[in-house]
């Protein structure tokens, strides 16, 4: 995962990791099939360490559905810095990978839901915080989608400069953006 996080897909070499960890590069092939099979056992780890949205503190948990998004939201910087093998690996693994990875990594998100997004939705539904005519499932994706990007957006200005800040990256509207992402989700999903 390190190896990854650090030099990214197309930078990372099996030989460097074979020899780093002390064994054949024939090992890791053997196991993993190619370096591709490698790098979604990693991503696979990646996402399964960080948290889910579920996994906030008990009082934020209590609060409801958008309680628990603020928490994340506020906390992406602090999240990125803690766990930052973790998400450096996912990164990688969403914005650069080849199309036939990627086509792996979606289906391991939609069967394997690590974020505990639908159950996220199905919380919400049912504390009455989220409208109950919404299909779940496509409410979860929705989430993921914005929420990921938001995120990958709020920790790194580079990835996509154009996301959230056309005009130059100004750290003290980052409050601001989180409040506008926010009033945009709500009304769409948000209970009346």
């Amino acid at each position: 995962m390190r190896s990854f996080a650090e030099h990214g897909y197309q930078g990372s070499k099996v030989e460097d990791i074979a020899s780093e960890l002390g064994i054949a590069k024939g090992s890791i092939f053997q196991h993993f099939g190619s370096k591709a099979g490698l790098f979604f056992a990693a991503y696979q780890r990646s996402v399964q360490a960080l948290p889910a949205w579920l996994e906030a503190p008990t009082p934020v948990v209590d609060e409801g559905f958008w309680t628990i998004l603020v928490y994340w939201l506020e906390r992406t910087e602090h999240l990125i810095q803690d766990d930052w093998v973790p998400y450096r690996v996912a990164l990688v693994g969403n914005y650069g990978t080849d199309l036939g990875l990627r086509r792996e990594i979606n289906r391991f998100l939609v069967s394997e839901d690590p974020y505990g997004t639908l159950e996220f939705i199905e919380y919400g539904v049912r504390r009455g915080d989220l409208r109950s005519d919404l299909d779940v499932e496509m409410a979860a994706s929705m989430l993921d989608w914005l929420a990921e990007r938001f995120q990958d957006a709020l920790g790194s200005e580079e990835l996509d400069p154009g996301l959230v800040h056309r005009k130059p990256f100004v750290p003290e509207r980052r409050e601001t953006r989180i409040r506008e992402f926010l009033e945009v989700l709500r009304s769409g999903i948000a209970a009346p």
